[in-house]
């Protein structure tokens, strides 16, 4: 469990491919000297498995259905990713749970200039995705919890402030850009709540 504030940004340092699978190495900026073998973490917003690490780096494998459905397959070494650790149970949630399943992948469609040199971000919805995305709802963006603005069934915007633009990778962003998209899990209880109430009537 994640609480979609990044911690720290990490690089790729080296990829290897490994019986379908890629098996990345990462480089954070901020040092992470609590690590051990089978730590979950976050990578652009993805639950991984933490295989191995020295003090300035650690490895994890994303198989390839992984690969299918986040933007985990469009990594290349040198490539910036969003990380965070798991959940402690003293630490505050300053975002919303995040499992760090990723629900789809989202194309950047619009970037503009809103006040005090915020970002305005405009992006498609997987239409299977749409219903639970609600307007002033969070949302997780490549592991970042973020408020919607407007939503629609084909897309939505949010709006990335200056001090998210520099801890996270959205400074790199550009228009045509895939993110990960992970709802609010609370949406499909409720839905799953109500349908098996439904059919109890």
């Amino acid at each position: 469990m994640f609480s979609g504030i990044v911690e720290t940004m990490g690089i790729i340092t080296q990829l290897e491919i490994i019986n379908g699978c890629k098996q990345f190495t990462i480089s954070p900026q901020s040092v992470f000297n609590d690590l051990v073998v089978g730590d979950s973490i976050a990578v652009n917003g993805v639950c991984l498995t933490v295989t191995q690490f020295t003090d300035q780096s650690f490895q994890v494998t994303a198989v390839p259905e992984t690969l299918r459905l986040t933007n985990l397959d469009r990594l290349t070494v040198g490539s910036k990713v969003n990380l965070e650790r798991s959940l402690t149970l003293n630490r505050r949630i300053g975002g919303h749970y995040v499992q760090g399943h990723v629900d789809g992948i989202g194309q950047i469609l619009e970037i503009k200039n809103d006040a005090s040199d915020a970002w305005l971000v405009k992006i498609s919805l997987p239409e299977k995705l749409s219903k639970y995305v609600v307007p002033k709802g969070y949302i997780g963006l490549d592991g970042m919890s973020i408020t919607v603005i407007e939503s629609t069934p084909e897309w939505f915007t949010v709006t990335f402030i200056p001090h998210t633009q520099a801890v996270t990778i959205t400074h790199q962003y550009s228009e045509g850009d895939m993110i990960n998209i992970e709802v609010d899990i609370m949406g499909k209880y409720v839905e799953k709540l109500l349908g098996g109430y439904a059919n109890a009537s």
